[in-house]
């Protein structure tokens, strides 16, 4: 058994993990002074953590070292940060609002905005290279080649292009969902993955686990859709209803907002038989899938 709830395990792992974020980051005194104080601003006091919450919950899984699993954690945690910068720009969804806080671009310019997202993307590559994650270096090299594909044009920037493309259009089922794997799974799917890869998993295991990570990276974007519809500015942190807004087709103007609701229970539900093979051990990830799919903000 567990001797730490759900909630004081990711609350400690939040706090611990913005602390290792602290000390990743460029210092804000270092030159160019503005551009490191900008992308502190992006990353730190803000958001879930839900990406770092899932690599220490498969690191756990795993037995692999703490302090391997931070360097995991933020290099993801840094890519998403950097892709929300630029998804907040003029170019893209022009919002002003994100993590309760005036979007990167608003706070300090679109120049330096677009340098704190390419500063962020190469720190991440950086970490990845620079530290020991795993004694095997084809693991690492692994690892590497996990979230570039989880990040580029087969990841999280092809479905940010496929978003773009779908402005104004209807798309079927399966196109929405081919977007989300890409824009919004792919790097959930990674986090999962590189906690995995910096213990001791077996080929069968990081199956299972990708098969978890691709069903809870869809439930995390229906529910978002879902949250984007009903729910406020202020208990999102970013601007309500900005997709209806911008024309963009969802899972809620596809399916309504009960089938949208249903959907997110179904992918729960497979993301859980998923862990099958895990028992007990996996029950950090088993919570993290329920709070993904029955988060309210």
């Amino acid at each position: 058994m567990m001797s730490v709830d759900f909630a004081g395990w990711s609350s400690a792992h939040q706090s611990r993990f913005e602390d290792v974020l602290r000390g990743l980051l460029p210092q804000a005194e270092v030159m160019p002074q503005r551009l490191h104080q900008a992308m502190r601003y992006a990353v730190l006091d803000g958001g879930k953590r839900v990406r770092p919450l899932l690599a220490f919950a498969a690191g756990e899984l795993v037995g692999a070292e703490l302090g391997r699993v931070n360097i995991a954690a933020a290099a993801v945690e840094l890519i998403h940060a950097y892709s929300l910068v630029h998804d907040d720009m003029p170019c893209m969804d022009d919002d002003v609002l994100r993590r309760g806080k005036p979007t990167c671009h608003v706070q300090y310019d679109e120049p330096t905005a677009l340098l704190v997202g390419d500063s962020l993307q190469t720190l991440a590559f950086q970490l990845l290279a620079e530290n020991t994650l795993n004694d095997d270096a084809r693991h690492q090299l692994e690892m590497v080649k996990l979230l570039a594909q989880a990040s580029g044009s087969r990841g999280m920037a092809g479905g940010q292009a496929i978003d773009l493309e779908s402005v104004g259009r209807a798309l079927s089922l399966p196109e929405l969902e081919n977007m989300h794997i890409h824009k919004t799974g792919a790097l959930i799917r990674a986090a999962i993955l590189l906690g995995a890869h910096c213990g001791t998993v077996t080929a069968s295991q990081l199956n299972n686990l990708d098969h978890f990570g691709k069903c809870v990276g869809l439930a995390f974007q229906v529910v978002d859709d879902v949250l984007d519809a009903e729910a406020d500015t202020a208990t999102l942190g970013k601007t309500a209803g900005k997709d209806a807004d911008n024309d963009k087709p969802t899972y809620v103007t596809l399916l309504g907002v009960q089938a949208a609701r249903n959907m997110a229970g179904e992918l729960h539900g497979e993301a859980l038989s998923a862990l099958d093979e895990f028992g007990d051990a996996a029950q950090r990830l088993r919570e993290l899938a329920d709070f993904i799919v029955l988060r309210k903000f």
